[in-house]
């Protein structure tokens, strides 16, 4: 029979199985770890994505997390929704093999209204590979844009972005080191020469090692959790997880299937499943577009109803730094700006902005969170 939870328990399971909440002893994940883990996190706030990494790797710091990017180890690109996420550099290829069309098919309307061809793309591709041999192997996008200009090709209007995301999605461009120069970007190179060994599957493995990566990192989530971060088909998503659920539990929560890593299904206790799970004390402050709440098409488990205008203003997209206090969402906080905000700011980089009452003992865990981060930024 299969086991009945509460929402407050798949969101603290979540919490559990994303790695930001540590449930062994054993020794802590290094960036790379973290990456490979989660298959992919969204990644379009470099910084956010940094601190993404970092929390879920304790002990590292901002510099650890983007000498991962220099050593080519881990890359930015647009293998999901045709959105920026940060994927280990040997899994993005593979990946792309399994999302790239969809996404093509649904950019096609954009690329006729913005003039976009296949001899357009042609002559950037050329652009682009030309300027990099020039450049040590390496360009800003200010560059890139710069290249395309001067030999006729428009990058206003999104034009540009449209073309480096074209670019991306074939798999002639990525994005690698950090550019010091512009904290908050990275350059441009050569896909092919820049990531090493990358992994090469066939459609009929790579369908299985995605639904078994995301439900194992994700879960417990759903089925529609996973077609909505994955985009693909429901076809393909019952192809290949048809045969890796074997490897997976399910629970149940308000008459909805679960899927989720038999690890995670683990901390319910064993078979008598009356063990309570562990964060609900917690107080954790992740970045904007966090898998924790991007990771689902459904966040209600962690996003109250009334909560979700104050985290995504507008429904605009847009997506907050949250404060997440036992799993739920309960304020969203901001990089303290000078010293205006002295008053109220938290170890002297966090500035939150609370929805719901905290507790004495989560108000201390707040400020530990905060220190937790100044330490990451070397503060």
């Amino acid at each position: 029979m299969t086991l009945s939870v509460s929402p407050a328990t798949i969101a603290r399971l979540r919490l559990a199985a994303q790695g930001i909440l540590p449930t062994s002893t054993r020794p802590s994940p290094g960036p790379v770890d973290v990456v490979r883990s989660l298959t992919a996190l969204q990644g379009q706030d470099f910084p956010g994505a940094l601190w993404s990494i970092g929390l879920r790797s304790p002990g590292s710091t901002r510099a650890d997390v983007e000498a991962a990017f220099n050593r080519g180890e881990l890359v930015r690109s647009c293998p999901l929704r045709g959105t920026l996420h940060v994927t280990a550099a040997e899994d993005l290829g593979w990946i792309l093999s399994l999302t790239a069309e969809r996404m093509l098919q649904g950019q096609a309307t954009r690329h006729r209204q913005l003039g976009i061809t296949t001899p357009d793309l042609e002559q950037v591709r050329d652009l682009a590979l030309a300027l990099l041999e020039k450049s040590d192997g390496r360009v800003t996008r200010e560059g890139l844009f710069a290249a395309f200009e001067q030999a006729g090709q428009g990058t206003k209007a999104q034009r540009g972005y449209h073309f480096l995301f074209l670019l991306c999605l074939e798999g002639t461009l990525v994005q690698g080191p950090v550019n010091t120069g512009n904290g908050n970007g990275q350059f441009f190179v050569s896909s092919q020469d820049w990531i090493q060994n990358p992994r090469v599957l066939e459609r009929d493995e790579a369908l299985p090692e995605l639904a078994l990566r995301y439900f194992r990192s994700h879960g417990p989530a759903t089925v529609k959790d996973f077609q909505w971060w994955s985009k693909l088909t429901l076809k393909d998503i019952n192809a290949g997880l048809a045969q890796v659920q074997d490897q997976l539990e399910t629970l149940e929560c308000n008459g909805t299937e679960y899927w989720l890593a038999p690890e995670t299904a683990e901390l319910l206790g064993g078979p008598d499943h009356r063990k309570t799970v562990n964060g609900a004390r917690s107080v954790l402050l992740l970045p904007g577009f966090d898998e924790y709440l991007l990771g689902y098409t459904d966040r209600s488990a962690a996003l109250a109803p009334e909560h979700a205008p104050l985290t995504v203003p507008g429904n605009n997209g847009m997506f907050k730094a949250t404060v997440v206090a036992g799993g739920r969402v309960s304020g969203t906080w901001r990089k303290a700006q000078g010293a205006a905000e002295k008053q109220r700011q938290r170890s002297g980089v966090v500035l939150p902005e609370i929805f719901t009452q905290l507790t004495t003992s989560q108000d201390r865990a707040l400020n530990a969170a905060a220190k937790k981060y100044a330490t990451f930024l070397g503060k």
